[in-house]
């Protein structure tokens, strides 16, 4: 087991120069996607800009806080969909039969399904959402201290993981019910929206469910919470964005249960 964690990311960048190789024969082709896919992604923070043209705070937080929210929902979203994104079109294989070959490959299923169709035009989601994160931090009002920056850094990578945890868990119930992507989008693009802003806009229920159910608010909510000193929410701790890793590894677990055992419901077309 040990072993194929630790060539698990070499066989995904083997899998992966090979798309990127396909995708930069037309660079003019992979230039426009890219910027396509910026100005796609930026129309959300302009959002943010056109509401706070008219007000000076939204739950607590002020237009640069708002920004650092944004660019690490973002970051985390654009790191989980480049990786692992692609493995929500599993359904299509599984339709196919196209997924037996996988099977029959000295590679594990999950990296070539993450790995098919690599696209590096995704690239300019991530970015995107760099830029607006410097700005933030530039502009926002923090006394940082060694924790606050490493409480962003593995804020960060325990989000991504979260994010990547709910495309894998998505494409595992499509073993189930085949045709249930976009029930997994509800929580990972639908998740992203919802972690732009700052959850004390929202309903203590709905808090509540982003905690202790569906741990979206370990994304960026309460790392940033931490960052900028401000108390979380339901009167829990103002650490609790420490946990954001214990999430992650939470679901990452889940996520490893859920596609094995789709692997394991999985029958061929005969195809």
């Amino acid at each position: 087991m040990v072993e194929r964690i630790r060539q698990a990311p070499g066989q995904f960048w083997m899998l992966a120069v090979m798309w990127i190789r396909s995708t930069l024969a037309y660079p003019a082709s992979f230039a426009l996607m890219m910027v396509t896919g910026i100005l796609i992604t930026i129309t959300d923070f302009v959002a943010v800009l056109l509401m706070f043209s008219h007000i000076n705070a939204f739950g607590g937080f002020s237009l640069a806080e708002m920004a650092l929210l944004y660019a690490t929902s973002s970051l985390t979203m654009g790191i989980a969909d480049l990786i692992v994104g692609k493995i929500e079109q599993v359904g299509r294989r599984i339709r196919s039969g196209a997924l037996d070959s996988y099977l029959v490959r000295p590679v594990p299923a999950i990296i070539q399904t993450a790995a098919d169709e690599f696209r590096l035009d995704k690239v300019g989601r991530i970015l995107q959402a760099v830029t607006v994160l410097v700005v933030a931090l530039v502009h926002i009002d923090v006394h940082w201290t060694v924790a606050k920056g490493l409480m962003l850094l593995v804020g960060t990578l325990a989000g991504a993981l979260i994010f990547g945890s709910f495309f894998v868990l998505g494409a595992a119930f499509q073993f189930v019910a085949i045709d249930s992507a976009e029930l997994s989008n509800s929580f990972t693009y639908g998740g992203r929206t919802l972690t732009q802003y700052p959850l004390t806009a929202f309903g203590k229920d709905i808090v509540r469910a982003v905690t202790f159910v569906v741990p979206l608010a370990f994304v960026n909510f309460y790392p940033v919470l931490f960052v900028l000193g401000k108390q979380a929410p339901l009167g829990l701790p103002s650490w609790i964005g420490l946990l954001s890793p214990v999430a992650a590894a939470v679901m990452v677990a889940l996520a490893a249960l859920g596609w094995r055992g789709g692997l394991r419901r999985y029958r061929s077309t005969g195809s």
